[in-house]
Order: C-alpha cells, then sequence, then structure tokens
C-alpha cells in the first residue's frame, strides 16, 4: 500500500504528503501533513517487536499516564500520543506490514551528540524525571516485550552455551576474552536478586536512554518530551542509569579496535549522577547505592553480548569488518576495568549527591 492509504487507515487525510523521518534504525518512519495537521508514521519492525498488541498496550498504558499527569499540574512536558486507526486500534495492519501513527509534538529539536558536561546532565535530568514521574505507575502492568532484555544472568547463561558450541571454532584464539566474562559470573546477579527480593522496587525502565530520544522545546531549549517508547518495560532503574552511562561516558567509539585508547571521563559521570539523582527525588537509598554496579553491569553485559555473537557467527549484531563485534566486547571490557578500578571514586560521587 501506499503511504497515504496507509494514513487513511488513521484519519481523513485529504491533501497528504509524507517525506522520511528522523535517524532511527528499528521502524521506519515518516513524517506525514494532512492540512495543518501534523503526524508521525511508523512502520513498526515485528521481527524485533514480535508481540505488537502487547508493544503497543505499553506504550498506551505509559503515555495516557503520562499525559494525563503533564495535564494535571499544567506542565509543558508532553508524551507521544496515539492516533487510532479508524475502527478504534492502536495500529494498522497490511499483511506482515504493521504501522501506527502517532501525533507529531511540533516546535521540538533532537539531538544526536552529548558535546559538553550540561548537556548529559540535561539528558540524565530528562531521564531521571521521566522514572520520577512515573513512581507512582505499577509497572508490574507492562508486558516483558523482550524477555530478559538485561537478566544478566540469563544473559551469562547463554554466553556461556555460544562458548560451549564454538559453532565457528573461535573460543581458542579468545581464551583472554572468555575468561574475563567467567571471572565475573557472580555480579550477574546483584541487581536481579535484589528485584526478586524486593529490596529493589519494580520499576518503568526506558532501555534506550540516550540524548538522541528526549525532544527539546525549539523556543526554550528545555527537555519537553521522552519519546522511542518501544522498550519500556518492567525492570529496575539501574539499567537505565547503567546504560547512559555505558554509551556517555566512553570517550571512544564503541567499536575501537585499540583498547590503549578507551577512557572513561569522571567528569560526564559526574555530571549525570548530578542531573539524575536531582531529578529523580524518589529514588531508593537501595537503587542509589547500586547505581555503580549498574553502570558496570550494563557495560558487561554489553561486552558479554558482542562476544557471544562472535562466537555464534555475527547473526545478532550487524558488522562491517572481521572481528568487529571482538573490537566492541573489548572496549566494553576495557570500561569495565577502568570503572572496577575506580570503584570507590564512582562510589563517592553518586554519595556526594
Amino acid at each position: 500500500m501506499e503511504i497515504c492509504d496507509i494514513v487513511s487507515k488513521f484519519f481523513d487525510v485529504g491533501n497528504c504528503s509524507f517525506e522520511p523521518f528522523g535517524e532511527g534504525h528499528i521502524n521506519r518512519t515518516y513524517r506525514v501533513v494532512s492540512g495543518v495537521k501534523k503526524y508521525i508514521l511508523q512502520k513498526i519492525n515485528n521481527s524485533i517487536f514480535t508481540d505488537v498488541d502487547a508493544l503497543m498496550r505499553n506504550i498506551r498504558l505509559v503515555t495516557e499516564y503520562l499525559n494525563d499527569l503533564y495535564a494535571s499540574r499544567k506542565s509543558d512536558e508532553t508524551s507521544l500520543e496515539i492516533v487510532t486507526t479508524l475502527d478504534g486500534k492502536d495500529y494498522f495492519r497490511d499483511g506482515d506490514n504493521y504501522w501506527r501513527v502517532y501525533k507529531l509534538i511540533d516546535n521540538s529539536v533532537c539531538y544526536q551528540t552529548v558535546n559538553s558536561c550540561e548537556d548529559f546532565r540535561q539528558c540524565a535530568a530528562s531521564f531521571g524525571a521521566f522514572a520520577e514521574d512515573l513512581r507512582g505507575f505499577d509497572a508490574s502492568k507492562l508486558t516483558e516485550i523482550i524477555p530478559d532484555f538485561h537478566n544478566t544472568v540469563k544473559r551469562f547463561s547463554d554466553f556461556k552455551a555460544a562458548v560451549n558450541a564454538d559453532v565457528m571454532h573461535r573460543a581458542a584464539d579468545v581464551g583472554r576474552e572468555i575468561d574475563f566474562v567467567t571471572s565475573r559470573e557472580n555480579i550477574c546477579s546483584r541487581i536481579t536478586s535484589k528485584l526478586s527480593s524486593g529490596e529493589m522496587p519494580l520499576r518503568v525502565t526506558h532501555n534506550d536512554t540516550k540524548l538522541n530520544n528526549i525532544l527539546f522545546s525549539a523556543t526554550t531549549g528545555k527537555p519537553i518530551a521522552i519519546i522511542d517508547l518501544d522498550t519500556v518495560m518492567p525492570g529496575s532503574i539501574c539499567y537505565d542509569f547503567g546504560d547512559s552511562i555505558r554509551f556517555g561516558c566512553n570517550m571512544v567509539a564503541e567499536d575501537e579496535p585499540d583498547t590503549s585508547l578507551v577512557d572513561f571521563s569522571f567528569d560526564l559521570f559526574e555530571a549525570y549522577v548530578d542531573g539524575y539523582i536531582k531529578s529523580f527525588k524518589s529514588i531508593t537509598g537501595t537503587e542509589k547505592s547500586a547505581l555503580v554496579d549498574g553502570a558496570i553491569l550494563m557495560t558487561y553485559e554489553c561486552g558479554m553480548r558482542f562476544l557471544a555473537d562472535y562466537l555464534n557467527g555475527d547473526t545478532y549484531f550487524h558488522v562491517s569488518r572481521e572481528k568487529h563485534n571482538l573490537d566492541r566486547c573489548r572496549t566494553q571490557f576495557r570500561l569495565v576495568e577502568i570503572m572496577e578500578n575506580n570503584y570507590s571514586r564512582l562510589t563517592e560521587i553518586v554519595e556526594r549527591k
């Protein structure tokens, strides 16, 4: 079907124009203009998000909760707003293709890179406020769209299976990296055990806490919305915090082949901690004390996944050169080492906030 034919399933299009929009790699996205109204149309990647009903239910639950909250306090903040089909559904199915529409959040801009500590502090403040605003939401209502996404214990089990299968006969050449992972098996349950015991609260997690998933007002420059809610799931806020630190404090490319160049920015770490904790006022003592563990675990888990994919024949992450995933995993492991060697310093930064 043509784009305007798809859009006509959601509303009377009239004069319809459209263009590719954004820089996302998972869903195909278009900006659609119909008269004076503007929308975002997305083709959902159902090879990744296989349960589209649950996906859209999660997004609806969270966005309706947030928009009701923002309306009650007359805030300039907003959230995504789903446009239903003419027959009241959250998406339109065309054969094996699934489409959804959001109202465009106008007069907004999105930034792709962190250029300063202040940028990273604003990023932290936005995601901290997201967690704070959802503190009253029952996260158990959400479906785990990607099961065991940050279950590091399960990720470790999958890694061991990749090592034992050794389908590409690569394990013998990466013994040092395998030992790096296996020697840290004891850290895998640091977060999951606290969630299971109830010591740490189950929260709504975003699971893609990058600067480019925040919309800023083109007028005031202030953050107004968190977007890309496909991976909102129940979990620990240490996952969101940790993933931000994993990519934000890394001073080289994720696939830098020379690990001697890998460096970790303590200034950016402090800026993020400052912005996050100031905006996330309901953070518990258990959560705060586990933030550094979250940063280490998310980095370790990511490196472990890169290594497992290398052993499996590079079947999950896209690669553009030989040993690409191996370079990626080594960068992550070097970051883990830096954080482990400076654990007290990082903990002191958190405790000061």
